[in-house]
C-alpha cells in the first residue's frame, strides 16, 4: 500500500504496494490542488460570496466570434457520490503513520480503495452509519478501538474530492513511467542532448485536476526542463579558475538563488547559501537518532560514491510548515555540489544566438505540436490497462479528444497621434506608422551628454548624424550632444567621468552612453550611477547594434530617440479612453532570490485622461511578504496629483494587481482592498467607485484557433469568459499579444471587486486597451502597461544592477512630497521618473550631502511648466581648490565643433570634453560646466563618492 501526499498529511491508499510516511521527506502538490484544511476553510467561508467580486454576469458578446480548442480535457465522474468519515482512534495515536498502518489491516471493510488524511476519511463506497473496529498498537501490544462515523455525502465533483482525484492522477502519471520532478512529471528517458553546450532538454507535462465553469477538467500543459550536465562542483571548480583570489565571494554571487536538481531522487532545491564550515565527512543526525555521515549516507541509501571529500555543502532552507500539533517546523536540507546538478539556461548561452536557436528548436511547440503532444499522452493512457483501471477506482473517465468552444475576437482599437489617427493591421503592430507620424507630445533635447570610447569615435559621430536626420519626422528637437570622450572603456572611466559632468551641470537633460561589447557590469555601473547616485534619464547603446548595413543604424537611431523621448517625459501615441475621470493603478510586488532582503511594494497611478502620464512609488516590505501594507499611502498620494491635471477627483478607479495567487484572492479582498479603500475618508465626501483586477501571467492555459481544422495561434484580442473559467469569480482569458514562435499563452484577469458595475465587456475592451499603451514596443503586450511601468519595484530592490526596463513612469508636478517610510522618487528634468534613494529615516547616499531631500521638497513644490530641476549632488572637499592642481591626472578642453552656433533657451556652442592626457586649465566652458575641472579632482581624491563597485549585479 503507497500514501502519496495531496495537502498537509494526506494520503491516498492503494493495495499492492509500500507504505510511505506523509510526515517525512518532502511533499509535492500540484497546481491548483491545495491541501485539504485549506479546501474546507474555502468552502466554509464562501470565497465566492465576497463584496462586489461578481457585479457582472457572464458572458459577454461583443466581438466576432471564433473557434477555439484549449488544453484542457473534460473529466467525467461515473461515481454516484463520495463518502466523507471521520475516524476517531481510541486511546489517542498522535503518529499519523501508525493511523495509515491501523487502517490499512481493515481493507475488508473500508475496501481497496480510500483517501486519509489521519482524521477525515473518503470513500466511494458507502458503510454503515457507525463502525467499530479493533487493532493492536505495535510499539507496546495496546489495543485501539477504530469508530468510523460517516459525516457528509459528496458529489464526484465536490471542492473536496479534487485533492485526492488530482492524487490519482499523480499515480497515473507514475504508471507512464513519468518522473516526478518538481510539481511536473518529466520523461528522461526522451530527453533531447545538446552536446556542444552540455545540456539536456526532459520533456514533460503539468497537470492538474480543476473545477471550472464548464465542470471538471483535466488541465495539461507540455514544458521542459533543462538541465545541464555539469555539477555544481565542476560549476565551483570553473569558477575558481578564473578567480582564485574571490573564490568564495563569486560562488555565493553566481550560485545562491539558483536552482539544483539531485539526479538521486529527482528533488529540486534552489540554494540559499554555501556552508563552507561543513564538508561530505560531517555527520548527521535521521529520523532514527542514528549519527551518520554525508558519505556513508549516500553509500548505503543510493549506492553512490562521493569522491571529492573537502568540499563545501549547499544549503536550502524550506519555507516554514505547521506539524499537526501546531508547532512551527523549519528545517535546513545540506547538499553535495558533486551530486547537484545546474538546471535553467546557462548565461553565456543566452548570448550565444545559435545556441538559443537551436534550443528554441526544443522548447518551443507551435499550436499543431503542442496538441500533438497532448494527444500522445490521452492515447498512452487510454492504452495502458493499468493507468485506465487506477482512473475508474474512482469513476472517472477522460474524453477522447481535448475541449472545444467558442472565443471571441474584440475589435480593433484605433492608435492616436498628434494629427492623424490610424487602425493597426490584424497583427497590431504599427511600428512604421510610429516612425514617420509625429508624436503625441515631445520634449526637445537641449543639452545631453554623448559618452563615447575614444576608438569608436567615428561610430558615435555617424550615430548623432543618422539621428539629427529621423528626429524631424516624430516631432523631436535635437540639439548637438556635448561629446564627452573616454580614454578607454573601463567601469572606472565611465563612472568618474559621467559624474563629474553631472555634478558640475544642472542642464543635462540626458545621459547616451555608447558601450562596446555585451557587458552587463558595466551597463549596471551606469544605471547605478544615473539612477540612484546622480539622477538623470540615461540610454546605454551597444555597439553590436550600431554595425552593419546603414538601415540598421536608421531604425535603432529611430528607437532609441523614441525610448528617449518617453525618459523626458513625452508621450507617443494613444487610444481612445471613453470613461471620464478615470484613474488607473498597477500594483505588484517584487522579491529578491535572497530571502533577506526586503520585497518591494511598485505602484503607480495614471494623472491623465488618456493614461499617458503616470505617478509612481515604491514601498519596502519583509522579504517574501505577498501582500502589500502600505497602499492607502500610496493612493493617498496619487489622488492628491490627479486634480493637479484634471482639476477634480476620479470617480472611477481601476486597479490591476499582479502576482497574486487563487490562494491570495480571499486575502486581497478582506486586507488589501479595504486599505485603499480607507483612503477615501482623507477627502472631504468623496466616495468614488473602485474596480480590483488580479493578473495572473503564470498560467498553463493555451489557446488554439482551430478554423478549417487547422491548428494555428488566435488573432490578438481573442478573449474567453466560460467554460474554463472560475465558478467563484468573475474572470476572463485575454490574448491581447500576437505569437509569432510557439504556442499562444493568455493572461487570466481576476475582478474581485467591481463597485463600478462594470460590464465583463467593458472590463475586457479597457484592458485590452491598455495592452496598447506599452511605448516601448509598437504593438500590443501580454499585460496591460499599469503592470509592466510597476517594474520599477525591481529597480529600486536591487539598484547595484538594474535590469533591462525602460518604461519609466512620470511624476505629476507641483505640491508637496510626503514623507515616505523607506524609499522615495527622485524628481528629474520633465518630472521624468529615473530612480529611487533612501527616504528620510534612511541612510542617503554618500554623495548626497544631507540636502536632496531639500530640494527634493522644493523641486515638487516649484513644478515650473511640468520640468523639476536636478538635484545637484553636494560636491566633498574644501572649497576654493583649483581645477589648475597638479594632482589632477584629467584634462578637459573644449573643442567648438563646426557650423552655427545653435539656440536652447540661450545661444551656445556644441562641447566636446576629452578625458585624459596630462593636467591643463580648461578655458571657456560654459555654464556650469566651468568647475568642471575642479569637480574631476575632486572625484578622482575620492572626495565626492565612491565608485560602483566592478562586476556589480
Amino acid at each position: 500500500m503507497s500514501a502519496s501526499a495531496v495537502g498537509p498529511g494526506f494520503a491516498l491508499l492503494s493495495p499492492g504496494s509500500a507504505l510511505l510516511q506523509p510526515a517525512c521527506g518532502r511533499q509535492h502538490c500540484t497546481a491548483g490542488a491545495p491541501g485539504l484544511s485549506r479546501l474546507r476553510a474555502n468552502r466554509s467561508r464562501g470565497v465566492a460570496a465576497a463584496p462586489g467580486s461578481a457585479a457582472a454576469a457572464k458572458p459577454a458578446s461583443k466581438g466576432a466570434a471564433s473557434p477555439l480548442g484549449l488544453n484542457v480535457v473534460k473529466i467525467h465522474c461515473q461515481n454516484e457520490a463520495v463518502y466523507q468519515y471521520h475516524v476517531s482512534f481510541s486511546p489517542d495515536v498522535e503518529c499519523k503513520s501508525m493511523r495509515f498502518a491501523m487502517l490499512k489491516e481493515h481493507q475488508a471493510v473500508t475496501g481497496d480503495v480510500t483517501a486519509f488524511d489521519g482524521a477525515i476519511l473518503y470513500l466511494p463506497v458507502l458503510l454503515p452509519q457507525l463502525v467499530g473496529l479493533k487493532s493492536q498498537r505495535r510499539t507496546d501490544g495496546e489495543e485501539i478501538s477504530i469508530t468510523i462515523q460517516m459525516t457528509k455525502v459528496l458529489e464526484p465533483s465536490s471542492d473536496l474530492c479534487i485533492p485526492f482525484y488530482n492524487v490519482v492522477f499523480r499515480r497515473v502519471m507514475r504508471i507512464l513511467d513519468m518522473k516526478l520532478v518538481g510539481r511536473n512529471f518529466f520523461d528522461p528517458t526522451r530527453a533531447a542532448v545538446l552536446q556542444h553546450y552540455r545540456l539536456q532538454i526532459w520533456p514533460g507535462y503539468s497537470v492538474s485536476i480543476r473545477k471550472r465553469d464548464g465542470g471538471l477538467f483535466l488541465s495539461v500543459d507540455v514544458i521542459h526542463k533543462v538541465i545541464r550536465s555539469d555539477s555544481v562542483l565542476n560549476f565551483m571548480h570553473a569558477i575558481y579558475q578564473q578567480s582564485a583570489s574571490s573564490f568564495q565571494d563569486e560562488c555565493t554571487k553566481q550560485l545562491v538563488g539558483s536552482v539544483v536538481i539531485t539526479r538521486y531522487n529527482n528533488h529540486t532545491y534552489q540554494i540559499d547559501d554555501i556552508d563552507w564550515n561543513k564538508t561530505p565527512k560531517d555527520s548527521f543526525t535521521l529520523t532514527s537518532g542514528e549519527e551518520i555521515t554525508f558519505v556513508d549516507y549516500y553509500s548505503k541509501t543510493y549506492g553512490i560514491t562521493v569522491r571529492e571529500l573537502d568540499q563545501p555543502l549547499l544549503i536550502h532552507r524550506p519555507k516554514e510548515r505547521l506539524t499537526p500539533e501546531g508547532k512551527r517546523q523549519l528545517n535546513t536540507i545540506l547538499l553535495v555540489p558533486e551530486l547537484s546538478f545546474m538546471t535553467g539556461i546557462p548565461e553565456k548561452m543566452r548570448k550565444d544566438n545559435r545556441g538559443m536557436k537551436d534550443l528554441m528548436y526544443e522548447m518551443s511547440h507551435s499550436p499543431k505540436q503542442h496538441y500533438a503532444r497532448l494527444c500522445s499522452l490521452l492515447r498512452r493512457i487510454e492504452e495502458n490497462p493499468d493507468a485506465t483501471r487506477e482512473l475508474m477506482r474512482w469513476g472517472l473517465r477522460l474524453d477522447k479528444d481535448i475541449c472545444r468552444t467558442q472565443g471571441r475576437i474584440l475589435p480593433l482599437e484605433r492608435i492616436n497621434l498628434r494629427h492623424s489617427t490610424f487602425t493597426p493591421s490584424e497583427d497590431l503592430n504599427w511600428n512604421k506608422e510610429v516612425i514617420r507620424e509625429v508624436c503625441i507630445s515631445t520634449i526637445a533635447m537641449n543639452y545631453w551628454l554623448l559618452v563615447y570610447p575614444k576608438r569608436v569615435q567615428d561610430l558615435a559621430k555617424e550615430l548623432v548624424a543618422v539621428m539629427e536626420k529621423v528626429c524631424g519626422p516624430i516631432g523631436m528637437q535635437l540639439n548637438p550632444p556635448a561629446w564627452v570622450e573616454l580614454k578607454d572603456d573601463r567601469i572606472e572611466t565611465y563612472a568618474k567621468t559621467i559624474r563629474c559632468v553631472l555634478a558640475s551641470e544642472q542642464k543635462v537633460q540626458m545621459v547616451l552612453c555608447i558601450t562596446t561589447g555585451n557587458r552587463e557590469d558595466l551597463y549596471g555601473a551606469i544605471k547605478k550611477l544615473c539612477c540612484v547616485q546622480s539622477p538623470v534619464p540615461s540610454q546605454v547603446i551597444n555597439t553590436q547594434s550600431l554595425m552593419g548595413q546603414a538601415s540598421k543604424m536608421r531604425s535603432v537611431a529611430q528607437k532609441v530617440l523614441l525610448q528617449m523621448n518617453c525618459k523626458l517625459g513625452g508621450e507617443l501615441w494613444g487610444v481612445d479612453i471613453p470613461l471620464k475621470h478615470l484613474m488607473v493603478v498597477g500594483m505588484d510586488v517584487y522579491h529578491n532570490h535572497s530571502r533577506t532582503t526586503r520585497s518591494v511594494i511598485g505602484f503607480v497611478a495614471s494623472t491623465n485622461q488618456v493614461l499617458t502620464k503616470w505617478y509612481s512609488r515604491v514601498v519596502f516590505q519583509m522579504p517574501h511578504q505577498e501582500i502589500a501594507d502600505s497602499l492607502r499611502l500610496c493612493l493617498a498620494d496619487a489622488l492628491q496629483r490627479f486634480p493637479q491635471v484634471n482639476h477634480c477627483l476620479p470617480k472611477k478607479i481601476v486597479i490591476y494587481r499582479d502576482g497574486v495567487s487563487d490562494a491570495q484572492l480571499d486575502t486581497v479582498v478582506k486586507y488589501e482592498i479595504p486599505q485603499l479603500q480607507k483612503c477615501f475618508d482623507t477627502f472631504a465626501d468623496y466616495k468614488p467607485s473602485m474596480v480590483v483586477v488580479v493578473v495572473q501571467k503564470q498560467i498553463s492555459t493555451n489557446f488554439y484557433s482551430t478554423v478549417a481544422e487547422n491548428l494555428v495561434s488566435p488573432p490578438p484580442g481573442t478573449v474567453i469568459d466560460h467554460t474554463v473559467t472560475s465558478s467563484e469569480w468573475e474572470d476572463f482569458f485575454l490574448l491581447a499579444h500576437c505569437s509569432r514562435q510557439g504556442c499562444s499563452v493568455p493572461t487570466r484577469y481576476i475582478c474581485v471587486l467591481n463597485t463600478a458595475n462594470l460590464s465583463s465587456e467593458h472590463l475586457q475592451r479597457l484592458t485590452f486597451k491598455l495592452c496598447h499603451l506599452y511605448w516601448n514596443w509598437p504593438g500590443t503586450i501580454r499585460a496591460p502597461a499599469p503592470c509592466v511601468k510597476v517594474q520599477i519595484a525591481p529597480l529600486a530592490a536591487a539598484p547595484a544592477h538594474v535590469p533591462c526596463w525602460r518604461s519609466h513612469c512620470r511624476v505629476s508636478p507641483g505640491g508637496s512630497l510626503p514623507p515616505t517610510p523607506g524609499i522615495a522618487p527622485l524628481a528629474t528634468a520633465s518630472g521624468s521618473y529615473v530612480g529611487f534613494r533612501e527616504a528620510p529615516g534612511h541612510r542617503p547616499p554618500a554623495s548626497d550631502g544631507g540636502g536632496a531631500e531639500a530640494r527634493l521638497q522644493a523641486a515638487w513644490r516649484s513644478g515650473a511648466e511640468g520640468r523639476f530641476p536636478l538635484p545637484r549632488p553636494a560636491t566633498a572637499g574644501p572649497p576654493g581648490r583649483r581645477a589648475s592642481d597638479k594632482s589632477s591626472r584629467l584634462r578637459c578642453s573644449e573643442k567648438r565643433a563646426k557650423g552655427p552656433a545653435t539656440r536652447a533657451g540661450s545661444e551656445r556652442t556644441p562641447l566636446k570634453v576629452r578625458c585624459g592626457g596630462d593636467a591643463g586649465q580648461p578655458g571657456g566652458l560654459p555654464g556650469g560646466l566651468r568647475q568642471l575641472a575642479t569637480a574631476v579632482e575632486r572625484a578622482h581624491r575620492g572626495r565626492g563618492g565612491g565608485l560602483p563597485p566592478q562586476g556589480v549585479r
